[in-house]
């Protein structure tokens, strides 16, 4: 196995666009108007996170920031993670316990169809941690003993289990946006996805997707999956023993294995887990802050918190 040789410090350095005087707002909105669509996705490539701090953005003018940063947003149908929809498809960026770290990811890779972008706002500054990590998600991939590369080099499948309203995970309702079976059904039938409406109101979706995935710009190839989160072992051992005492695992809220059914190795999962986290660099918020980043290049987390902290998410494809 070949990897690069490169230090925490230059995996990724995010572009730091201070303001240099009290124009807030609409100082941001005229840079990127002057810099443009084109300049900024060029841009973002080339970065691959791009962090706008120091223009003091308040909620009333995110919505015409995010017009810039986001050509298209989209709605989070099909999301896995706790969320509030605060607006105009934005919505809280996770609501799970602030106590636990998130582990690295790319959006909605166990999808069909994922965001090209998200951009991450900070409306209430964290008391303390509360960061949001980013990995290359071409150095995951390089990190990753030829092992585990391998034995995933025929895709995961992913398997869902949405309640109707009350039980463990989201419900189908949530997930979707919708109370309508016809629109679920509507959604899913393009996807490659297989789905059988439960007994109890519930929903079972089970989808085959690959493990990697490239940029379609510049072509590199990125570690692109959610294994690590949907399987049992990423929960650590005391929340996967009481998961395990409550529901068989064929009926856990979500759960992983490879493509042919087989089970993932818990060893693959930890390492998977823990060699993002490792290579992962902190963008620490401040009130005010924007963080653009490139889904595919680039995987991101959460770190513990204490005190308050509000942090909205909007994605664009």
């Amino acid at each position: 196995m070949t990897t690069r040789d490169t230090t925490r410090e230059t995996i990724w350095t995010p572009l730091d666009l201070e303001s240099e005087g009290v124009g807030g707002a609409d100082e941001l909105l005229a840079r990127l108007k002057e810099m443009g669509p084109d300049e900024l996705a060029r841009l973002l490539t080339q970065e691959k996170g791009l962090v706008f701090r120091g223009f003091g953005v308040t909620p009333d003018r995110l919505d015409e920031v995010l017009d810039l940063l986001l050509p298209n947003r989209l709605a989070y149908v099909h999301g896995n993670s706790p969320r509030t929809k605060v607006g105009s498809n934005v919505y809280t960026s996770t609501e799970y316990p602030q106590e636990f770290t998130i582990s690295m990811h790319n959006e909605m890779s166990y999808a069909h169809a994922w965001p090209a972008r998200l951009a991450f706002y900070c409306q209430i500054q964290p008391g303390s941690g509360g960061a949001t990590p980013v990995v290359d998600a071409e150095l995951w991939l390089d990190s990753l003993d030829h092992e585990v590369r391998e034995a995933f080099a025929g895709g995961v499948r992913y398997v869902q289990n949405l309640h109707d309203g009350y039980g463990l995970g989201k419900s189908w309702q949530d997930t979707f946006e919708t109370t309508s079976r016809e629109e679920v059904e509507a959604f899913l039938a393009p996807t490659g996805a297989e789905w059988q409406w439960k007994a109890d109101g519930g929903i079972r979706v089970t989808s085959v997707r690959p493990a990697t995935t490239r940029h379609p710009v510049t072509g590199t190839e990125t570690w692109f999956n959610q294994a690590d989160q949907w399987h049992p072992a990423g929960l650590g051992d005391d929340t996967a023993a009481a998961l395990a005492q409550i529901l068989p695992e064929d009926d856990l809220p979500q759960n992983v294995t490879f493509a042919d059914g087989s089970p993932i190795p818990a060893e693959y999962v930890v390492q998977i887990r823990d060699r993002g986290l490792e290579h992962a660099v902190d963008v620490d918020w401040r009130s005010g802050d924007l963080l653009l980043i490139d889904n595919i290049l680039l995987a991101h987390g959460r770190r513990p918190f204490t005190g308050d902290r509000r942090v909205l998410v909007a994605m664009s494809d």
